[in-house]
């Protein structure tokens, strides 16, 4: 697996509002961006069902971070797409547990120093299979910058586990079932444009400054960051969903993400009822 550096021609946004805008092909002065981030592929091994767990490895130099799936409000998310897959049928990334940041009056929710991110594959082929595609990813300090890395390998038969994505399997967030969580439920008010949603889930604590996260199936619909709070043995929050025509929508609950961030670990739950 190689990967090649290039500029990421899409816009930074919130990542580096709070710090003035920068091109996109900046890097500190006088730093390479190898000395800012290095990724690694990691082969992975062949799963008992056909499918395949592989990983990337990304190292971040001291004090540097880099975003998760729903990166906040002062961040941009991690992204892996293929571009040469014929014998991948789907692809699912198992993201370990990220940490909640705050700067400039901002969060942000990511990864500092070194995390893997496991990719387990579905495949139609039952020998060595090449892939080639690339991670778009943001990389911040007291500067942001964008970054593309193309990614080129090949995903070997073996059925040895490779401990390093086997660790951030197991950091993954807990499921509601092993977290002890009740069933979550979502009240929906229509808005000027869009609908707001308020959470209640029964949930043993998470830790300190927990922060409940909304995600919508849909990409192009926007989020707002959820107002968390705690009563008791529940916690709430409310946020705004966003369509691109900015206008009221149907709902459907079941397209909700729910995940739980706390200093102690995190819970992930799909949808919720009225």
């Amino acid at each position: 697996m190689t990967f090649r550096i290039r500029p990421l021609l899409a816009a930074l946004m919130a990542c580096i509002a709070p710090l003035g805008a920068i091109p996109a092909t900046a890097q500190p002065e006088g730093q390479p961006i190898s000395d800012v981030v290095q990724v690694t592929f990691l082969p992975g091994w062949r799963l008992p069902n056909g499918n395949h767990m592989a990983g990337v490895r990304i190292a971040l130099a001291p004090g540097w971070k880099t975003y998760w799936r729903a990166p906040g409000e002062g961040g941009v998310p991690t992204e892996i797409r293929l571009s040469g897959a014929q014998d991948i049928t789907g692809m699912a990334i198992h993201w370990p547990r990220p940490d909640v940041f705050f700067a400039n009056g901002m969060r942000s929710i990511g990864y500092h120093d070194t995390v893997v991110l496991p990719l387990e594959f579905s495949l139609s082929d039952h020998g060595p299979v090449p892939i080639t595609g690339w991670i778009d990813m943001g990389v911040c300090l007291d500067i942001c910058m964008p970054v593309t890395m193309d990614i080129r390998g090949v995903l070997p038969v073996q059925t040895d586990r490779v401990r390093e994505i086997g660790q951030a399997l197991a950091d993954r967030p807990l499921t509601a079932l092993e977290a002890g969580a009740g069933h979550a439920t979502c009240a929906v008010t229509p808005i000027a444009d869009g609908m707001r949603v308020t959470v209640s889930v029964p949930l043993p604590t998470t830790g300190n400054d927990e922060t409940l996260v909304l995600e919508h199936s849909r990409p192009d619909i926007w989020v707002t960051e959820a107002v968390t709070r705690r009563q008791g043995g529940t916690l709430h929050a409310t946020a705004d969903i966003l369509p691109p025509d900015r206008g009221p929508f149907g709902l459907v609950r079941s397209d909700l993400r729910i995940t739980v961030i706390g200093s102690q670990m995190a819970v992930e739950l799909d949808g919720c009822t009225g």
